[in-house]
């Protein structure tokens, strides 16, 4: 059975078609700059080239028709009907506590995601829109939902709760969600198999860095803390979000330089984090190169309090863990970057990783091939490189509620 999954954001449309029974893709693509006159259209069936096409796309109904025509044409594509898609797994950013797993979409679910809506303004929108759009396009076949924040939604409230008012909690639910959960899934199971030991066994910390990033407590296959909160702007620096800081400062802030509530919301996640420290760039391979270059000390001061911040975390989380036997990097950065990987296991020993750096640069920066190994570590306590694959996860859900048992159509 062949399942599409899809990933619609505010002007884009990740796609891939994932065949189940090897769990291999088919092929994949992104629409982006959606409501441009140059929107680019980018299609690649596996072993076959990647056709790039720059035309008008007004809205996500196009984009999504485009790419569906683009998988039955005559010549490139990999379908000869859309029947053949047995099921559409969508990734939705906010579930709030409704959902705790992935569901097949109906008229209830599609409610709920809409008044989630209010937890994730820049994102639920538009997963819902690329959800309707694929009722009216792909009629009859199954859709499911599945939700960044459901991974989460096993921490104790100790770790989800915020010490506000408790009316606010039960009034408004404002609490700790975290995100970015397909992913600390994925990548927590992912190093269980390379530690050789059951997940219910295991204590692990993942770091998915990129853009976005966010750190998880693991523990024994479930999710008892994360650094993200009730948005994705807390905890660890990010690209252009601030991550942690003084409450008190968003006010202070907005008193002396007269900013609105917009004004405010706009510095602290478009304005901030390493594109605000660095005044360069958010994209770290920009921000290395400049760290290791004569006057590239702003630079390399950014690099250090990002990797100070995510020291932070693994060292808490392994305290609520009672110890931690693996910490995994992910994501973009994690995957790619040696030196913040290098900076943040320095002088860990304490915690049983004993941080190996010529494996560490088989992970050349920036790198595309497969290194080695993905163990950094020969102590009691591995450090492993795992590539996330959040694609497959919501493919893997989507089968499983709606065949259960591996079964489909």
């Amino acid at each position: 059975m062949k399942v599409l999954v899809l990933n619609c954001g505010s002007s884009s449309v990740k796609y891939q078609l994932i065949e189940m029974e090897d769990e291999q893709v088919i092929c994949k693509g992104i629409v982006e700059r959606i409501g441009d006159d140059d929107a680019i259209l980018r299609y690649r069936p596996t072993g076959r080239p990647e056709k790039r096409e720059v035309r008008p796309v007004a809205n996500h109904a196009e984009a999504i028709d485009a790419f569906l025509a683009s998988l039955m044409d005559a010549e490139i594509g990999v379908i000869a009907d859309k029947d053949e898609i047995a099921a559409v797994g969508h990734r939705v950013v906010h579930g709030g506590e409704e959902f705790a797993g992935s569901v097949q979409i109906d008229d209830a679910v599609l409610e709920t995601i809409q008044a989630c809506a209010a937890f994730a303004p820049l994102h639920n929108p538009h997963n819902l829109e690329g959800i309707r759009v694929c009722m009216e396009l792909l009629p009859g076949i199954p859709q499911v939902a599945v939700f960044d924040t459901a991974f989460h939604q096993t921490m104790p409230p100790a770790s989800y709760l915020y010490a506000l008012p408790y009316s606010l909690y039960r009034k408004l639910k404002v609490r700790r969600y975290g995100f970015h959960g397909t992913s600390h899934l994925y990548v927590s199971h992912r190093a269980a198999e390379l530690l050789g030991r059951p997940i219910t066994e295991c204590k692990i910390i993942t770091c998915h860095l990129g853009n976005g990033a966010s750190v998880a407590a693991v523990k024994h296959g479930t999710s008892v803390d994360t650094s993200m909160g009730f948005t994705p702007l807390e905890g660890l620096v990010m690209g252009t979000r601030c991550g942690d800081i003084d409450p008190a400062l968003v006010l202070y802030i907005m008193d002396v330089e007269g900013l609105t509530p917009g004004d405010m919301d706009e510095l602290l996640n478009k304005k901030s984090g390493m594109l605000g420290l660095t005044e360069l760039s958010h994209d770290f391979r920009d921000i290395e190169a400049k760290a290791q270059e004569e006057g590239g000390e702003q630079c390399d001061l950014a690099l250090d309090i990002y990797c100070q911040r995510i020291k932070k975390y693994i060292g808490a989380y392994a305290a609520v863990m009672g110890g931690v036997d693996a910490v995994v990097f992910t994501g973009g950065i994690g995957e790619k970057s040696d030196i913040v990987r290098r900076r943040v296991c320095k002088d860990m020993e304490y915690l049983g990783i004993i941080f190996d750096e010529d494996v560490n640069q088989e992970h050349v920066p920036w790198n595309k091939d497969e290194p080695s190994t993905p163990h950094l570590s020969t102590g009691p306590t591995r450090v492993l490189v795992v590539p996330t694959n959040e694609e497959l996860v919501i493919a893997r859900d989507t089968q499983e509620i709606l065949f259960p048992g591996g079964g489909g159509v």
